[in-house]
């Protein structure tokens, strides 16, 4: 893992803490949750508005984070291919 990586899943990691500390889904950062519930409740509209103005460098930061989550993404390459073409059904 380069630095880079390192420093980047180390900041995801602390989304994920942050979002699950505030009653979310361990496995979901706030921009993802802020672009899922963005029509829930008016906080979360305003907190997508507020973190795609903080990653102005990226263009619509927060439904670009829920499509990642959705399409699972966020995982690393060993695991994507697994993760969305087998059944996990538990058979005992």
């Amino acid at each position: 893992m380069t630095r880079r990586s390192y420093f980047l899943q180390t900041a995801i990691a602390a989304d994920q803490l942050a979002n699950a500390l505030l009653a979310g889904y361990a496995d979901e950062t706030l921009s993802s949750r802020a672009w899922r519930c963005r029509n829930d409740k008016r906080r979360w509209a305003i907190a997508r508005a507020v973190i795609d103005v903080i990653f102005f460098w990226q263009e619509d930061h927060c439904m670009n984070a829920y499509l990642s989550e959705l399409f699972r993404k966020q995982l690393p390459a060993d695991y994507q291919e697994t993760a969305t073409s087998r059944n996990f059904s538990t058979r005992m």
